[in-house]
């Protein structure tokens, strides 16, 4: 017998294995955000709902709204500090079961500050646990670095299907039973990402236990303290800070902006819908492009097409196929700086402490989400239109691309190989 062709087999064996493996972590995590960001990408579909129940106006709700999109950037460095030093498995959890609370309480509110705790602190609190830097810190940590980008990019992608699935059939159950049912239903659904939790975490403790012990002497504290002192990463926290001023600004308020427009919340729903869709393609792409081009310039491309897009859009006539385009445009750059953002992270600091230093990321994200939920809704009450939120997301949008091409990408990637 041939020890060379059994050994061969053993190492196919083993390959096929470990390949199996990390297509089953990524699809866990996938489906699981596309559960929580099912659920958090489709909040816009219940502001006029939820305005006419309970008679609270749009500035309260849309107040309410921008807690949330705070909250939910809040509870990502907390959620992942908590997974870098214990695991995933009881953040996401936990995080399930806040979601689902918050959700399944929002229609008993009857005052802003209970539509606050509900869709403001629960439910974004409990998405966020089970959101991006908890689930790509999980999955980077039992994945080889090769494999990291494209991880990365696949994850994402499942958030967006999860808006491209969840925005057309909520819609259809608010028109036919109500918004009640839409958002019961949604709630009941976001408890499947338990079983997934599990598939997902069988190996996370064992790889944050050995990430520790290779890890050198750098506790949590003094990692955040010296990423903070870094401009490449500030940097990234600046041009992040831009895309969730757009995406709150847009998932809040593209259903009032389709409403002003004389359009059906058909159109609102649809247009999700196709954000979504083509995020799907724009999270893969941006996954792929990763492992070969520079994630600065990725980054900095995306931020300046938005700012086409916008005006674009706003020379364009106000048609229902308008929107389709608009929404599909957007869509492919809507959150597919995910990607190059959390690989920039991992490039600077590598991926011990991931989950934390993206997840601060992700807070400055929702500082600025809290901004375009907030302040639509104030543009909204004082002019009637959206008109003034237009002009500054594409100011910032041209910002955002600026400041992300001083990153040193090429120089810390360098430092972190020779580490």
């Amino acid at each position: 017998m041939n020890p060379n062709r059994g050994l061969k087999g053993a190492i196919i064996l083993t390959t096929s294995k470990q390949v199996q493996s990390a297509w089953l972590l990524m699809l866990s995590a996938a489906a699981i955000l596309m559960i929580t960001m099912g659920a958090r990408q489709s909040v816009g579909l219940f502001v006029h709902p939820l305005d006419a129940a309970t008679g609270l106006g749009i500035v309260s709700i849309s107040f309410a709204l921008a807690i949330g999109q705070f909250m939910w950037g809040l509870a990502q460095p907390i959620f992942g500090a908590i997974a870098d030093k214990k695991g995933s498995y009881h953040v996401l959890v936990f995080g399930t079961l806040l979601l689902a609370a918050g959700l399944a309480l929002t229609p008993l509110v009857q005052s802003e500050w209970s539509l606050i705790l509900t869709m403001g602190i629960l439910s974004a609190a409990g998405a966020g646990a089970g959101s991006f830097s908890v689930l790509i810190g999980a999955t980077s940590g039992q994945l080889p670095v090769e494999k990291r980008a494209f991880a990365g990019g696949f994850i994402n992608a499942g958030g967006s299907l999860g808006q491209f699935v969840f925005a057309p059939l909520l819609q259809v159950i608010i028109s036919m039973f109500g918004w009640v049912a839409a958002i019961l239903t949604m709630a009941a659904t976001t408890l499947l990402t338990i079983p997934l939790a599990s598939v997902l975490c069988r190996g996370s403790s064992a790889a944050v236990q050995a990430a520790a012990a290779q890890a050198p002497a750098v506790g949590l504290y003094q990692q955040v303290c010296q990423a903070m002192r870094n401009p490449s990463y500030l940097c990234l926290h600046a041009g992040f800070f831009t895309c969730g001023f757009h995406v709150a600004f847009l998932v809040t308020h593209l259903p009032g902006e389709v409403a002003l427009c004389g359009h059906a919340a058909s159109v609102s729903a649809a247009s999700l819908a196709l954000i979504g869709l083509f995020n799907i393609a724009g999270s893969l792409l941006a996954g792929a492009l990763g492992t070969r081009y520079r994630m600065k310039y990725i980054l900095a491309v995306m931020y300046a097409s938005r700012a086409v897009m916008i005006v674009m859009y706003l020379l364009a006539p106000k048609t229902p196929l308008t929107f389709y385009i608009f929404a599909a445009g957007l869509g492919f750059t809507w959150l597919a700086t995910v990607p190059p953002t959390a690989g920039l992270v991992g490039k600077l600091f590598g991926t011990r402490y991931l989950a934390t230093l993206f997840g601060l990321t992700l807070l400055t994200h929702q500082m600025g989400g809290f901004l375009g939920a907030w302040l639509g809704g104030l543009a909204m009450a004082q002019d009637g239109n959206y008109q003034w939120m237009w002009y500054a997301d594409m100011l910032l949008a041209v910002l955002a691309a600026v400041v992300n091409l001083p990153i040193k990408e090429a120089k810390m990637a360098a430092k972190l190989a020779t580490a």
